[in-house]
Order: structure tokens, then sequence, then C-alpha cells
């Protein structure tokens, strides 16, 4: 005799609300991204790019706005001055391709709508280890990750395949001008996926700030690299560092983790009448 197995059925609301620990009506909660914000972090990108050493109080002043509202844009999109104390000025290389900036123009409106990537170096008994992200810009959930001991284009690579396996392709992928994103075994996914390229504009770091501001975070919880003796304990640290980010950590924007916010969008439903 054959038995089949009993269907699960969907978790309600209820169920799914009591899961998470918060409320059923913050699963109906659709937050906008500030559209203000956005324009005037553009309008700050405009004015490092022929002002690369402005802090917010000149940025305010150029742009005749509050400081503070300057300065907590420059910390939420991870916006920085360049030519700052101890920082050698780098002229920037000729690029054979010139992919826009295309998140001059446009904003993430939801889930997976734009991912931007950066990769990090650690020092590790005098060795160095390399992290490579991807990131979800609309829900600041780390969609991918990879650990390697060379930096070039498979690091970046297998950070990539990591969240297109998991996640649905995003429409704009964002990085800086490195050359392990420039290879062109890596612009072959993005265009197998069809999936549009942005670039930060030469001599422009600014503009891939989301992740290194992300970084910065990452590496103080994280801790000091050296405490671990085996290199595989080093690995498991990053990988939990990343998991607890996404799922415990409350993030300052959000309010909540990045992935809770990640499912209230994706059971997110309009309220019927």
């Amino acid at each position: 005799m054959i038995v089949k197995a009993a269907a699960t059925k969907p978790l309600t609301k209820t169920a799914l609300a009591r899961q998470q620990g918060v409320s059923v009506s913050s699963l109906y909660y659709r937050p906008r991204q500030p559209a203000k914000d956005w324009h005037l972090k553009n309008q700050i990108e405009a004015v490092l790019k022929d002002n690369p050493s402005y802090g917010h109080r000149r940025l305010a002043a150029e742009l005749h706005a509050n400081k503070k509202r300057v300065l907590r844009v420059m910390r939420l999109f991870g916006l920085k001055p360049y030519r700052r104390r101890g920082r050698k000025w780098k002229k920037p290389k000729e690029k054979t391709q010139v992919y826009e900036n295309l998140l001059l123009a446009a904003m993430p409106l939801y889930p997976h709508h734009i991912w931007v990537a950066d990769f990090t170096e650690l020092s590790w008994h005098g060795q160095k280890v390399f992290v490579a992200t991807v990131l979800d810009l609309y829900t600041r959930q780390i969609v991918g990750v990879n650990v390697a001991l060379r930096r070039g284009a498979p690091l970046t690579a297998q950070a990539l395949w990591q969240a297109l396996f998991a996640h649905p392709r995003p429409e704009i992928f964002h990085s800086d001008n490195g050359k392990e994103y420039e290879a062109a075994s890596f612009i072959g996914i993005l265009r197998q996926f069809g999936i549009l390229v942005s670039r930060s504009r030469p001599g422009a770091p600014w503009e891939n700030g989301y992740q290194e501001s992300w970084y910065d975070k990452f590496q103080i919880d994280l801790g000091d690299p050296n405490r671990f003796d085996a290199l595989g304990e080093l690995v498991a640290e990053i990988y939990y560092t990343v998991w607890v980010y996404n799922h415990t950590r409350i993030h300052s924007i959000l309010k909540m983790p990045p992935a809770v916010f990640a499912l209230k969008q994706k059971t997110a439903m309009p309220m019927t009448a």
C-alpha cells in the first residue's frame, strides 16, 4: 500500500508573525525608500566629484542643506571624503570599457532590484584572506559571500554565483572598477542572466560606499582574525558573522535584522477591503 505524505500547510499570518516575534500588522508594512534622501545622496556625490575632500559641513554649505541631515545621509549610504589625511591620491586608470553609474538615476524600489558588491582584505598571521560579498541594496541583506586566499575574478564570481543560486536575479548589479569585476568571465555571468552592469565612476570610490560602510561594521563584529589558530576556524567565524548580521543583528536603518525585513517584504500583501 502506498502512503502519500501529507502536504505541508503554509503558515498563517498569525503563526508567521509569532515565529518571527513580530506583530501581525507589521507583516503588511511596506516601507518606502526615502526618495529625498536618495536625491540628496546624488547631490552629495556630484559635489564630491569636484571636491573629493569635502566633509559634511562643507557639503552642507555647498548644497545649502542642514549639516545634520547631510551627515545622516552620508552615514546611511556610506559616503566618505576621498582625500583624507594619510591617503595617497592615485590617478585613476583609463578603462577600455566604461559602464555608467546607473544608481545616479535608479533607486532601489523592491527586494533584488539592485545588488552592490565589493570585497575586503583581512590579515591572518601574516597571510592575506579575502572576503567578497553581494548586498541587496533594498533589504540590506548579504545575499552572497565567498572567502578565498587569492583575489581575482574567482573570488567575486563565487560570491555572485552563491547569490544567484539562492535568490532571484537582480535588475542592476553595481560595483567599483576593480579588475575582479572587469574580468570577461565575471561580466559574462551578468550578461548571461540579463543583468544591467552599473559601476562607480573612475576616481569616485564613494559611489560604492554601500559595501565599504558594511565592511567597517563587519570587521568590528568579526574581531581580531589572529585569535584563531586554524584557517578553518576563521572562515567559519566569517560566515557566522555574516549570518548574525543578516538574521539577528538589528540594522540601525531598518530597526530589525535584514533577513526579517526581507521576509516581511516577501509576505506582505495588499490589504483587501
